[in-house]
């Protein structure tokens, strides 16, 4: 009976820990990734706010939390053929040169 009752507590605080991270996405988020690292969903606007995504090659990568971006940086091309879309194009203040 000991060993269940802890089983349970330690799965209640695991589930909570991860509750905590960040992991998630709102059933209204309109553009939804998968986490190169964790395989979990990303509402890529929120990402992009928040600044939780790294360029490589072209691409952009989403992540879930504060953890993945150091473990993608760590070795990209691991997660290279994970989801993600092409680099956005950075946008000019002006068009045309006087």
């Amino acid at each position: 009976m000991k060993a269940t009752l802890t089983l349970i507590v330690v799965s209640a605080l695991a589930t909570g820990a991860f509750a905590q991270m960040g992991h998630g996405v709102s059933k209204n988020a309109k553009h939804v990734i998968t986490c190169p690292v964790t395989g979990d969903k990303v509402d890529m606007d929120k990402a992009t706010k928040s600044h939780m995504y790294a360029d490589y090659k072209g691409n952009r990568y989403f992540f879930c939390c504060k953890d993945c971006p150091p473990m993608f940086k760590k070795d990209s091309a691991k997660y290279a053929s994970k989801p993600h879309v092409k680099t956005p194009k950075a946008k000019t203040a002006h068009k045309g040169h006087h």
